[in-house]
């Protein structure tokens, strides 16, 4: 199912595509706009699913789906224009949201608080879509991989260290100095910290219990105990993302020999 990762000097172009995919745009009705979000299935492959909610962070879509094309998954991506943050109209009034601040209720009201306007009925509108997208997941799903990108500096593994912002976010912290800053994988998994660590890829492990309320995929992933993994970097390193979901699938395909292998002890 997973690609073996390929040595640095060998281009990733010459692995040959295993999948196309199979693609289906839907448009959810939130408020007076219509909102698509595509899914791009490859293979058989429900297991790994990846999703982008954030429009104008395409490195990340372009890595997943040069790893897609050989192991197989799903994608689920909102389209917006390219841009961050979205934006619809209802029952006069604009309103605008952070669609990684939407899976908790409490969330929903700080990305509308930030954003300038805030009412009941939009918090309920706002929560249905949400509702929406995590339908979309299969239920056969081993692991969410969330799609994201940065910019230099603003924010970085340096924001989970102690004495920084997001410190209580953060269970455990591994920081590579050899590693840019902006390159981070955050997962709600101990065993998946544990082995993208031992890759030398700054990492860290959500505090599930203590972490921010605020209304992310991985807090409410952390909550429900299911494997979440945010494989980040700057805008425009590809070959970056590239390497780091190509470690994650190593560590998946592992993981699920080892569960398989145990299972078969306990028949």
């Amino acid at each position: 199912m997973f690609a073996l990762a390929q040595p640095e000097s060998i281009s990733f172009s010459i692995i040959e595509p295993k999948f196309s995919p199979l693609e289906k745009t839907i448009f959810y009705q939130l408020g007076e706009n219509k909102i698509p979000i595509t899914i791009l299935q490859y293979g058989d492959v429900k297991d790994v699913v990846y999703i982008n909610v954030h429009d104008d962070e395409t490195t990340s879509v372009e890595a997943a789906k040069s790893i897609l094309e050989i192991n197989g998954g799903i994608l689920i991506k909102i389209e917006n224009n390219h841009r961050r943050n979205i934006r619809f109209r209802f029952r006069n009034n604009f309103y605008a949201f952070d669609a990684n601040r939407i899976f908790s209720r409490q969330g929903i009201e700080q990305t509308l608080n930030i954003n300038g306007r805030i009412s009941k009925p939009a918090i309920n509108e706002i929560e249905k879509f949400a509702q929406r997208l995590l339908q979309l997941i299969p239920d056969s799903t081993s692991c969410i991989v969330a799609l994201h990108n940065n910019t230099n500096g603003a924010f970085s593994i340096n924001s989970y260290l102690a004495g920084h912002e997001r410190q209580f976010d953060a269970r455990a912290v591994y920081a590579d100095s050899n590693e840019d800053i902006d390159d981070i994988a955050l997962t709600t998994d101990s065993l998946i910290y544990q082995k993208m660590a031992d890759y030398r890829y700054n990492t860290i492990w959500q505090h599930n219990e203590k972490a921010k309320k605020d209304g992310s995929l991985s807090i409410y992933c952390g909550e429900r105990n299911l494997r979440y993994i945010n494989i980040e970097t700057e805008h425009g390193k590809l070959n970056q993302h590239i390497q780091m979901l190509q470690k994650l699938m190593l560590i998946l395909a592992e993981t699920t020999k080892r569960s398989s292998e145990k299972n078969e002890d306990l028949d």
